[in-house]
């Protein structure tokens, strides 16, 4: 039972292996120049749809600005219930002509009343004719209802309201001006992450053309102790050196072997976080078409200062927010200043609403805050503090951009001048690595000056290659500075770009 149980987990095993190894195998192999590679970039990129979406937000905010220049409709629905009924009692004054008119229509004596025929009426024709109107009076005033329902206790209505802003000391102005400088703001921060992505594409996608550069060096490095090891057997064999030279070169061959290997997982790695870079979710093996360069001259140093002051996307989004803090201060001035508005509500439906109330109302209205204590004073003043806090920050910006610029031109320099100086230590170590191999074959000269010699001139490439790699990324950050990192494709295209591999 046991040997059963062991045979099927043998099965399955083997079926894992299977499958890892086709899933290994269906790793899809992708060549991609540079400048395809920015285009997927630029287009699966998490960072720049992020900054897209954020772009559009602020281009709905600026729509949504323009609407504050038309009057604003609201429909309005409203259930009131009320403790009780709303009454007006008149009682008290009933209560205070009543005696009157019956005094008078009783015991008053009038005369001097109007004949309609002409003249007047005698006295006492006049009294009997005013006793009688005083007499219908006070009828009148005691069948009256002297306590009037103004409002039932529940009632219900439907308005149509419509407000009109007309002057505000400019605040709809400042808000329709920071929305769109909101949108500008943006635009500026789109190219900061394009030009971000763009650096970061040179310093892995040429990361990778160097890890697989040194990936092949380190296999020429292995196959060459490899070689020497077997030529170091068979002069054993045949006296010609000791076997403490055999185990020398065996030891320097296990060592280039571990070499490249870790230089093969650093391919794997970098190509990892290049894929990550443009997005990309299927696991793919980048094969990067274009090469590692440099060019034997750039541009001056002013010429990319220059380009700084006008181009750089973090000195244009500071510009932004000056004028935003600019905005500000005459928002809080226009504090000071009234605010006007025409207004206006009809009465579309109503259930038991007073028939006192009218069916539609218009007017127009100020709002001035004349006195606030010293609130508004000291808003001001904080906005004031915010264009001098900008002001600051702006020229600590522009030195910071200018330092960054001279930073990567020296360093675009100072690679240079190493690669110069490697072209010619290539050439010596090149000769002088045959030169060790023909005297250990002829032997007058020992396995470890062999290794030496062979360790030396693949030192002298990896850093050939390594400062390359270096120009390529300084040139990249220096772009980014510049806001000219989509330039990157036109050096590289030069007809002075020197092409850098490791077999040139």
């Amino acid at each position: 039972m046991k040997k059963k149980i062991l045979s099927i987990l043998s099965i399955l095993l083997i079926f894992l292996m299977l499958h890892l190894e086709n899933k290994a195998q269906d790793t899809l192999q992708t060549n991609l120049t540079f400048e395809e590679l920015v285009s997927l970039g630029l287009k699966q990129s998490h960072v720049i749809k992020q900054t897209a979406f954020l772009k559009e937000q602020k281009e709905m905010e600026l729509k949504a600005s323009r609407g504050i220049h038309f009057p604003k409709l609201e429909l309005n629905a409203n259930f009131v219930q009320m403790s009780e009924d709303l009454h007006l009692d008149l009682n008290p004054v009933k209560d205070a002509i009543t005696p009157l008119y019956q005094s008078l229509s009783t015991y008053g004596s009038f005369s001097g009343v109007p004949n309609p025929s002409g003249g007047v009426l005698p006295d006492n024709i006049s009294t009997q004719v005013m006793r009688g109107k005083l007499a219908e009076g006070l009828s009148t005033i005691n069948s009256a209802n002297w306590d009037e329902m103004i409002q039932k206790k529940q009632f219900a209505t439907v308005n149509l309201m419509a407000t009109w802003p007309i002057f505000t000391g400019g605040k709809i102005l400042a808000s329709k001006e920071a929305a769109r400088i909101g949108v500008e703001d943006m635009t500026y921060v789109g190219s900061e992450k394009n030009n971000q992505l763009i650096s970061e594409l040179v310093e892995r996608y040429f990361g990778l053309c160097l890890a697989k550069q040194a990936e092949q060096v380190r296999e020429e490095v292995m196959n060459a102790m490899l070689e020497h090891m077997q030529d170091a057997e068979k002069m054993k064999d045949q006296g010609i050196v000791a076997n403490v030279e055999l185990l020398h070169a065996k030891v320097y061959y296990s060592e280039a072997e571990r070499e490249f290997k870790k230089a093969k997982r650093n391919s794997i790695i970098t190509n990892k976080a290049l894929v990550n870079s443009i997005g990309q979710i299927d696991e793919i093996q980048i094969n990067p078409l274009s090469n590692l360069f440099y060019l034997e001259e750039i541009e001056p140093i002013d010429y990319f200062i220059q380009e700084a002051i006008k181009n750089n996307p973090q000195l244009k989004q500071i510009e932004s927010k000056k004028t935003l803090a600019e905005i500000g201060v005459k928002v809080e001035t226009a504090n000071y200043l009234p605010t006007i508005a025409l207004m206006g509500t009809y009465d579309v439906v109503n259930m038991d609403l007073s028939p006192y109330v009218p069916q539609w109302i218009v007017g127009i209205g100020l709002k001035w805050t004349i006195f606030d204590g010293t609130a508004r004073m000291n808003k001001r003043k904080s906005a004031q503090m915010k264009v001098e806090q900008v002001n600051e920050f702006q020229q600590k910006a522009n030195n910071d951009v200018q330092t960054g610029i001279e930073k990567y031109y020296q360093e675009i320099q100072m690679s240079l001048e190493q690669i110069q100086e490697l072209n010619t230590a290539n050439d010596f170590t090149e000769e002088y690595y045959r030169a060790r191999q023909n005297a250990f074959r002829e032997g007058i000269a020992t396995s470890t000056e062999v290794v030496d010699a062979k360790l030396l001139l693949v030192k002298v490439k990896i850093e050939k290659l390594q400062a390359v790699y270096n120009f390529d990324v300084s040139l990249a950050k220096l772009l980014e500075l510049c806001g000219l990192s989509e330039n990157f494709n036109i050096y590289q295209k030069s007809i002075k770009s020197i092409i850098e591999t490791f077999h040139n």
